[in-house]
């Protein structure tokens, strides 16, 4: 193997920039000639490849996005794509290719696999859910800055006595709303894996107010439903419908964060873990293993197949945290 390639796909996730680091520099000490490739797969298929040196990469480590940039290829989702993808790759004498992204971006690699390209993904996308890890590269990330929102949220509800409902990023997966939930002490959490109905939500809040509280958080994923109603979305807006059956006294208001959830430098476990897997990632390529994704484990670096990854189910939110969460709202 003399030359291998990365680069980042799907939506960005804080992290990604510091697995790239890890590519170039451990692809480079191991006398490899690394090659970044622009705008994912959109770039892989219309050849925007840069050699990468070392100083290349300088200072990455700290910072969010991807200065590879990422893009959306509707064109990765036919053959003809794939093809053009895979070329690319023996014009420019590629040896193996490494993907940065979500189970999306890594049924693009498996598709690549089947042509004959040699790719290892690591799993870099702020929902965690990606099956056989424990983690994904941006998660902690969007957790500490959904968190901080609530932080700040709090301090407006109590002061107005105001009921909020945020909401989080995650149009399948609720682990950021839980996780971020737990955090910032939300009174609710609602997420797509556990069925929920606005009725429920509207006894807990009475519940409550019946007790003597006066402001509530509600942290609710995407994937739930709509904290707020937008001119696209007809189905009803938890904000009106606890609005329309509580007391008068109750005011209800709307957050949704959105995508500065994906923003921002990666906190210090993002960048060390996006490091290992840029690393891990580059060793399997060395030890000549193919279509299969890099991650931690119970603490340990592992090699989960493509296939598995790209699970379809996702991974599973954790049904005893959901109840702790619960328990102590």
């Amino acid at each position: 193997m003399r030359n291998i390639a990365v680069l980042t796909s799907g939506g960005d996730s804080p992290g990604m920039n510091a697995a790239v680091r890890a590519v170039v520099r451990v692809g480079r000490s191991a006398g490899l000639t690394v090659y970044g490739v622009k705008r994912g797969y959109e770039g892989l298929i219309h050849a925007e490849l840069e050699q990468m040196p070392l100083g290349s990469v300088s200072n990455w480590v700290n910072s969010g996005g991807s200065k590879l940039e990422c893009a959306r290829c509707a064109e990765m989702y036919t053959v003809s794509g794939q093809k053009r993808a895979v070329q690319t790759l023996k014009n420019w004498d590629i040896d193996g290719l490494v993907v940065i992204g979500g189970d999306g971006s890594f049924r693009g690699a498996s598709k690549m696999v089947k042509l004959g390209a040699r790719v290892v993904g690591a799993p870099g996308t702020i929902d965690n859910d990606i099956p056989g890890i424990d983690n994904t590269i941006g998660f902690d990330t969007a957790v500490n800055t959904l968190t901080y929102c609530i932080n700040q949220l709090r301090d407006t509800a109590e002061s107005h006595q105001r009921t909020f409902v945020v909401e989080a990023m995650g149009r399948h997966s609720g682990h950021i709303a839980l996780h971020a939930g737990i955090s910032g002490g939300a009174d609710i959490i609602l997420v797509p894996e556990i069925t929920w109905s606005e009725k429920k939500v509207v006894k807990m809040v009475q519940r409550r107010i019946d007790q003597g509280k006066k402001f509530h958080l509600i942290v609710m994923a995407e994937g739930a439903g709509r904290a707020i109603k937008k001119p696209d979305y007809k189905a009803f807006d938890l904000v009106d419908y606890i609005d329309a059956n509580t007391a008068e006294s109750v005011t209800v208001r709307g957050c949704m964060p959105g995508h500065i959830q994906r923003g921002g430098a990666p906190t210090a476990a993002d960048r060390i873990y996006a490091t290992r897997c840029g690393k891990a990632a580059v060793e399997a390529l060395l030890a000549g293993h193919n279509g299969l994704m890099v991650g931690e484990l119970n603490g340990q670096m592992v090699e989960v197949p493509m296939k598995s990854a790209t699970s379809r189910s996702g991974r599973r939110i954790d049904r005893e945290l959901y109840n702790l969460a619960m328990q102590v709202s």
